[in-house]
């Protein structure tokens, strides 16, 4: 006598179905669909909500950073700027202001854009050349102004953070450490000890920031720069690559070897949290005091769910490095990085 198997589907939560439910004649076959039906669910929920967005392009992507909950940006090598306009379901490109490398992107309310570029070191004349400049828009990322950054010296720079419209940092080789305070037509030279690359920061209105970089570096100030301190951190000689605070006080830092460290003080110190991983880690981000992510080498995910007090791999969906998250306006989390990766998380 034939088996009669059927199968029922219900939604899983995520973008697919998955058997819920099996009805069969014989013993020994309802076993087995319930086994396969079984194993369906577990891969389905194993994959968890991470998932990837098609960029339209292979360079190595930098930065994300989304202004509202449906236009974001995401920009890297060779000139790219990506822009969505419907959350991140597509993304397309905009035309290149040039070849250069983008480093960071950023906004300071809806119409105010910052992106952060590196020349093309074939390109340069001299040695006393500005080796890094900005595009800044007043309209909302659709047309962007090169500026050529009054102040600064011929260095590589990594990173620009705003704490508002007027006052922001921007960092990078040697310790170099530049601040505006009057929305990016001057900088000037900020004292920083130590001489080490710096590679992240953060900043929690205009008088409070932190930046992070190599030989375990943890910078803090509290008077918009005037003067820097270096914050205790637990290990030494760690090359820390992104930081993010929730507040003044509780900030999280990560670097090489899978390394995160927290701080309550606001980067006085820094204790060591455990990670399940030894991939070296590029950013972090809370969603909230005891939500938060952070990416890294091959694809690397990694989230907490009670402040850093244990973290867990989260599965991925891709095994290019991941440089840079960023937390959506509507909660989402966002990450990009090489060969073009854009993925989007719960």
């Amino acid at each position: 006598m034939k088996s009669l198997i059927v199968m029922r589907r219900c939604y899983s939560g995520h973008d697919e179905f998955a058997f819920c439910g099996v009805t069969t004649m014989k013993r020994g076959w309802t076993a087995f669909a319930l086994l396969c039906s079984t194993f369906i669910l577990s891969a389905v929920v194993s994959r968890g909500d991470w998932r990837r967005q098609p960029s339209g392009t292979m360079t190595r992507l930098r930065a994300v950073f989304f202004v509202d909950e449906r236009r974001g940006f995401v920009v890297g090598g060779n000139g790219a700027v990506l822009m969505t306009e419907d959350g991140g379901a597509t993304w397309r490109l905009q035309r290149r202001p040039n070849d250069d490398a983008l480093r960071d992107v950023l906004f300071v309310g809806e119409r105010i854009g910052w992106m952060l570029a590196e020349r093309n070191p074939f390109a340069l004349r001299s040695e006393g050349e500005p080796r890094s400049y900005f595009w800044r828009s007043e309209d909302g990322g659709t047309t962007w102004l090169r500026l050529n950054p009054v102040g600064i010296e011929a260095v590589i720079l990594t990173r620009i953070i705003f704490a508002d419209e007027m006052h922001g940092w921007t960092f990078g080789e040697g310790g170099t450490i530049y601040a505006t305070r009057d929305g990016g037509k001057s900088w000037s030279r900020q004292f920083a000890p130590t001489r080490y690359l710096l590679l992240g920061g953060a900043s929690y209105g205009a008088q409070r920031a932190w930046i992070v970089g190599a030989g375990s570096t943890a910078l803090y100030t509290t008077d918009s720069g005037d003067t820097w301190q270096l914050g205790t951190v637990a290990e030494a000689g760690v090359r820390l690559n992104g930081v993010h605070f929730i507040d003044e006080r509780r900030g999280w830092a990560v670097g090489s070897g899978g390394r995160i460290f927290a701080t309550v003080n606001g980067g006085k110190s820094w204790r060591r949290q455990n990670a399940p991983t030894a991939a070296d880690l590029f950013d972090v981000r809370f969603r909230n005091a005891r939500e938060g992510w952070a990416v890294g080498d091959d694809g690397t995910i990694l989230h907490t769910a009670d402040g850093g007090a244990t973290w867990t791999v989260a599965p991925s969906v891709t095994k290019h490095r991941l440089e840079r998250l960023f937390i959506a306006p509507d909660g989402r989390a966002w990450a990009v990085g090489f060969g073009g990766t854009i993925v989007v998380g719960p």
